[in-house]
């Protein structure tokens, strides 16, 4: 529990989790989403990973990333609840607005050239795992 609660402790962290609710995303997205680089959200989405509340899948040279629910029902809820506060906030809504844009049109950001499109963006049908 406390791994959970400590990766929910940090800005980037809740937004990787809002960008990735629902969804599969390649890291690429989350790069351009949030303007961070590859190196560092890399490193936040292990922390996520590690707390067991990410899981990572490789396609050629794309890593694509997807909620897991963790074991412990009380995390789980935990995280389904965090999610859910998540969707309500406005700066977490704009994040989700610019990686539906990014989605409709990735040929027009140059770093995104090639990359795959996050599952619910292909079937226009949502992954969410917890709620």
């Amino acid at each position: 529990m406390a791994l959970l609660f400590a990766a929910l402790a940090d800005r980037t962290r809740l937004r990787l989790l809002n960008l990735v609710n629902g969804k599969e995303v390649c890291v690429c997205y989350f790069v351009e989403i949030l303007g961070q680089s590859q190196p560092k959200i890399s490193r936040h989405l292990a922390y996520l990973r590690r707390a067991g509340i990410v899981t990572a899948r490789r396609e050629g040279k794309w890593m694509h990333y997807s909620i897991v629910a963790p074991k412990h029902a009380g995390a789980a809820r935990i995280l389904s609840e965090t999610l859910s506060v998540l969707n309500d906030d406005k700066a977490m809504q704009a994040d989700a607005t610019k990686l539906n844009k990014a989605c409709c049109a990735p040929q027009r950001v140059s770093a995104l050239e090639g990359a795959p499109l996050p599952h619910s963006c292909r079937s226009g049908e949502s992954l969410r795992l917890l709620n």
